[in-house]
């Protein structure tokens, strides 16, 4: 099978799509034919040895966690699954960008029928992630939350998710997703220079007061929380560095990696409670073009890697 590998840490240039065989079924295993793949913030840390010290690669590396697809086989004391069925799912292994993955049955749900691929494929770590730093902070109804990086595929599922619970959202993003942050019923404030300033009045113009924050960006945003009053407890940062020296909170997707909460996520996606923006979609052969453009535009929600069925 066709699948992304990388044989040493560096920029999307060391990525390729090889030829590999792809591993035997163990028991209790399901083979899927992957028909969609998201990519990740996380996985260009990892590729470019940032994340090191704590999730380090195994030369040559896979990549992706997220995918959907169809059954292809299934290994011994596997139940509940046949060939065909439709599913979305996750890996631990660093393989689902490729043309079939081996899990778990148990990292496995059903796919709404109603649930295109591409939004399936996308949605694992990123919905993961916002669930869990939502439910981190548990807002209430009324409550004011600030989130920033909220137009990234994390953050643009996390506003939702708070609207949802009938919070006011704050979203710091970049200008050119504006409109879509006000659709969604949020106080839009730009990011960069002068940033406190602008939160400050639109928090003076809204409750007064901020009694949440969740931040997907880090550098000195977790800081930037505390002065404005937000209690330790009730930031949520994906900066593990300062969430340790400040006292935060950090959950993320390990946290929010369940079956019910990525079945609870599909079905709110099916029926469209919940919109999983998707800016593009490239071939598994594109990859390198996939992650620059990740990496560079600050694209609205996901980037996704697609079977020949898409491209």
């Amino acid at each position: 099978m066709k699948a992304v590998r990388f044989h040493r840490y560096g920029d999307v240039d060391v990525l390729d799509v090889e030829d590999v065989e792809s591993r035997p079924l163990g028991p209790g295993e399901v083979r899927v034919a992957v028909m969609a793949a998201g990519i990740n913030p996380g996985e260009t840390k990892i590729r470019t040895g940032a994340l090191h010290e704590r999730f380090p690669a195994t030369f040559p590396s896979g990549q992706g966690s997220d995918f959907a697809g169809t059954v292809a086989a299934i290994g011994d004391a596997v139940t509940g699954w046949a060939v065909g069925d439709p599913v979305l799912g996750w890996s631990w292994e660093r393989s689902s960008q490729a043309e079939y993955v081996v899990v778990p049955a148990d990292q496995l749900v059903r796919k709404p029928d109603e649930l295109s691929w591409i939004v399936a494929g996308a949605l694992y770590v990123a919905g993961a992630t916002a669930f869990a730093a939502v439910e981190g902070v548990d807002p209430r109804a009324g409550e004011t939350v600030v989130v920033t990086g909220a137009t990234g595929g994390v953050g643009s599922l996390a506003v939702q998710l708070l609207r949802l619970r009938e919070a006011n959202v704050i979203a710091i993003a970049s200008t050119r997703h504006r409109s879509w942050l006000e659709s969604q019923g949020a106080a839009f404030v730009e990011y960069g220079d002068g940033l406190a300033d602008r939160l400050r009045r639109a928090i003076e113009s809204g409750s007064g007061g901020v009694d949440a924050f969740l931040d997907f960006q880090g550098r000195d945003y977790p800081d930037l929380a505390l002065s404005f009053g937000v209690p330790p407890e009730r930031v949520n940062t994906l900066d593990y560095g300062a969430a340790a020296r400040l006292g935060t909170r950090s959950q993320g997707s390990a946290e929010g990696t369940t079956q019910a909460v990525l079945a609870e996520l599909a079905q709110l996606a099916a029926t469209g409670r919940i919109e999983v923006p998707i800016s593009r979609t490239y071939p598994l052969a594109e990859v390198r073009a996939a992650f620059t453009h990740l990496e560079n535009d600050h694209p609205l929600g996901k980037v996704v890697l697609v079977s020949p069925a898409f491209a």
